[in-house]
């Protein structure tokens, strides 16, 4: 099997951060078909689920790193 060595080093994602990622793409597309229709209420449905995405990817990221943290400061105190 193959393996990229740039895919290997990537963290990974937690559940929160791709939630995030389909809100904010899904809220993308809201906007844009209620945008191109005239449809505001669709429009800004999109508008506050791609800035929920946002708030959902930023708490995952921010849980993801705290993790890195701890286990980098557990792999020390082992050292």
């Amino acid at each position: 099997m193959y393996l990229i060595p740039e895919v290997m080093q990537m963290p990974t994602r937690n559940r929160d951060e791709i939630r995030g990622r389909i809100d904010q793409a899904a809220g993308e597309v809201k906007q844009r078909i209620g945008r191109a229709k005239g449809d505001t209420q669709l429009e800004n449905e999109g508008v506050d689920q791609r800035n929920t995405g946002d708030i959902e990817h930023g708490f995952g990221e921010a849980r993801r790193k705290v993790g890195e943290a701890i286990e980098d400061a557990g792999d020390k105190i082992k050292r």
